[in-house]
């Protein structure tokens, strides 16, 4: 069972810039560096990580979930910050729609980044984390060739759930973890950047060891080292981790409507 993600790691070509960004603007403490790699605390059981790399740097998407009440303390801090902000498709830096508000800006390596809030969310199961007010990563897209074959395997080897689906843009969701899959022919908004395949390493997390154990067995390609096992699917590097710390039953207490589905 996937209750969460515990680490994306995305490469860079400059960690010095990577530093200034997210260190410096957006305040994220720094957990471990080398001269080569960077890792950043979002939360106690979640972490971002970059890799310093000679090679074009394909952007990703990712959205950090934060507390509704103080979504607009957050947004004017990100504004604040300097890095750059994008206008939605009205023209509005921050949509409001249902319940839900967002806004999305890029870090110097041109990675799409989103702070998101929900009213249903239960703001007091987990306490929030740094400047940006951070509960836990919420989605991480995988642009991918072959939707249903990728969406398909997610949720017969994760047991990660769907909702809708669809043939361009689908969340696969395990927990608190909204893996969005989506074709490579639909373009991100706001600003319709190509989704290209990011290269990148996903960190699921789980509290049940015996869900790892069953999954090396299962899965071709797959290493198990320790507590962590390693997949190579679609091109993408994902990483199954225990992590007992992070219970199941935390996106129900959290009052996620889908919940029950992962």
């Amino acid at each position: 069972m996937i209750t969460h993600f515990s680490d994306l790691e995305l490469t860079t070509v400059s960690l010095e810039g990577v530093k200034q960004c997210y260190a410096n603007r957006l305040q994220l403490p720094i957990i471990y560096e080398s001269n080569d790699f960077i890792r950043f605390q979002l939360t106690p059981l979640t972490t971002l990580s970059f890799k310093e790399a000679y090679e074009p740097v394909p952007p990703a998407h990712f959205a950090f979930q934060v507390p509704y009440s103080k979504f607009d303390e957050v947004a004017a801090f990100v504004r604040q910050s300097g890095l750059l902000i994008l206008k939605q498709e009205l023209g509005q830096y921050i949509d409001e729609t249902n319940g839900r508000k967002n806004l999305y800006f890029r870090d110097g390596d041109g990675h799409l980044l989103e702070i998101i809030a929900h009213d249903y969310i239960k703001e007091d199961v987990i306490n929030t984390s740094g400047k940006l007010r951070i509960l836990y990563i919420r989605e991480i897209g995988f642009p991918v060739e072959n939707v249903p074959a990728f969406l398909d395997w997610l949720k017969s080897d994760l047991d990660m759930k769907t909702d809708k689906e669809s043939n361009m843009f689908n969340f696969v969701i395990g927990g608190t973890a909204h893996a969005i899959v989506v074709s490579k022919q639909r373009p991100w908004i706001p600003i319709g950047m190509k989704a290209l395949p990011p290269k990148m390493r996903v960190t699921f997390g789980t509290p049940d060891l015996g869900f790892i154990k069953n999954l090396s067995r299962n899965i071709d390609n797959s290493l198990l080292n320790e507590k962590k096992l390693l997949i190579t699917k679609e091109g993408y590097t994902l990483c199954i981790e225990h992590t007992p710390d992070f219970t199941s039953s935390l996106a129900e207490r959290l009052n996620l409507p889908k919940s029950s589905l992962g």
